[in-house]
């Protein structure tokens, strides 16, 4: 059956299927006249107890509460936060290991190759599997690899399990797919939104929670506590979602699978233009909270590691306040919104210029930042996912790669030009990479947001 979307959207979809065979469109996920899902819904699959077409039209659709989108949130947050652990544990990490500098510092190297690797390689498996199995398997898998990390004996077995951990970590983006897949399209982004809070909120409590810890009990202590974690978040999920199998899995391969990736982004410009405000925004992003911890541990302030961490806090305000967004994305605003967050983007890095001077100005900086790319970030993977909601997990993983490749080239630029030039040079940089991303929303706006 020929779904509702437009001609430049079935354009895209004839080449994003399997091997450029033409795809119909899906059609609308929800009845507007009730609550069933018609034979093929909005996320591109069949919940459990659906089998055949007639099943479909007879079974009751799945309600996403907000008690189910609030353990998605969680859930996010604690997988991803698992990148981060290791940051501000690796000195302690490498005496206990009697490891070189240059080998404590390919942890985090490790960590994050592992996550490239497994957004490409494992995220677009949602759109042919079914994403509750998936999600479960990987989150033990996870638990796996931290209890591998928590009893490694030498500095070989912890570099396997930090490489491990990262590949697997990428069931966030999985949780994130499958969450939107779940909400009704009038109620997508405000459900994006609160999902993707949880990752930031998870990303900036990360160093926090695990430098308390460390303090506590040692450094094993904080993969002890997050395997523990994990291991209560996959149960409770497994008996929470429903089961969720894509509707093509029986004809797309996984080879088809990774190829049409690559061709969406060929034949998709939105898409990729989506991608490169996600790119400019968590370089900026990257920009700060890589480099922050230099000028604060250096006079006049000489803040203690924990106190540094303990910034974190002050971020997750702008990341909760930017769940906002998702629900003008809602409206039919996203355009307005991305505009907006990335104005106030380039705006922070005004009072974070002050951060030597000025504690409070550090502070409005970092609200304004985290604010003004949470809703950016929201935006993005609400108008991508739209696009095609049966490739769902392929568009979501595809934008994290440049999400990746965002927060490595500020990561590497902001600690180098610090060393270089100093902390106002760093600002210069971050606010670069915001006014980038504001030019090119200003030069293509009527090309980054969904057509009417």
């Amino acid at each position: 059956m020929p779904g509702n979307c437009d001609a430049a959207t079935r354009q895209t979809l004839a080449g994003a299927g399997e091997g450029g065979d033409p795809t119909p469109c899906a059609p609308a996920a929800h009845d507007p006249a009730n609550t069933r899902p018609t034979k093929a819904s909005s996320a591109g699959g069949r919940t459990e107890g659906s089998t055949d077409g007639s099943a479909d039209r007879e079974a009751p659709a799945y309600v996403l509460s907000r008690r189910v989108v609030t353990l998605f949130a969680v859930a996010c947050g604690a997988a991803v936060a698992n990148v981060y652990f290791a940051q501000p544990l690796l000195v302690t990490m490498g005496d206990d290991l009697a490891m070189s500098p240059a080998l404590v510092g390919s942890v985090v190297t490790l960590t994050h190759v592992g996550y490239g690797l497994g957004l490409f390689l494992l995220v677009p498996l949602g759109d042919i599997a079914d994403r509750r199995r998936l999600i479960v398997a990987q989150l033990l898998l996870l638990v796996g690899a931290l209890a591998v990390i928590a009893t490694a004996p030498t500095a070989a077995v912890l570099l396997v399990g930090m490489a491990a951990t990262g590949l697997l970590a990428v069931v966030t983006q999985t949780m994130v797919a499958f969450a939107a897949s779940l909400a009704p399209p009038a109620g997508r982004g405000r459900v994006v939104g609160l999902v993707t809070s949880g990752v930031v909120v998870g990303i900036l409590l990360a160093r926090t929670a695990s430098g308390v810890l460390a303090d506590l009990a040692g450094w094993r202590s904080v993969y002890v506590a997050s395997a523990s974690l994990t291991a209560l978040l996959a149960l409770v999920l497994h008996r929470v979602l429903p089961r969720h199998v894509a509707a093509r899995a029986s004809t797309l391969g996984y080879g088809r699978l990774l190829r049409s990736t690559v061709t969406l982004f060929a034949r998709e410009r939105l898409l990729r233009l989506r991608a490169l405000f996600g790119l400019l925004v968590f370089a900026s992003f990257s920009t700060l909270w890589s480099s922050i911890a230099l000028p604060l541990s250096e006079e006049p302030y000489a803040m203690s590691h924990s106190a540094i961490g303990a910034l974190g806090l002050i971020g997750v305000a702008g990341a909760l306040a930017a769940t906002a967004a998702g629900r003008l994305n809602d409206r039919g605003l996203s355009g307005p919104t991305t505009g907006t967050a990335l104005a106030l983007l380039a705006v922070s890095w005004l009072p974070l210029a002050y951060t030597r001077s000025s504690l409070w100005a550090l502070a409005v900086g970092i609200v304004l930042l985290d604010l003004a790319v949470q809703a950016v970030h929201v935006t993005n993977q609400t108008v991508i996912y739209a696009l095609h909601p049966d490739a769902g997990s392929r568009l979501i993983g595809g934008y994290m790669v440049f999400y990746s490749i965002g927060s490595a080239t500020g990561a590497i630029a902001a600690t180098t030009l610090y060393a270089a030039a100093g902390w106002g040079a760093v600002c210069v940089l971050g606010a670069a990479f915001s006014c980038l991303a504001l030019a090119l929303w200003a030069f293509t706006r009527k090309s980054t947001q969904p057509a009417a």
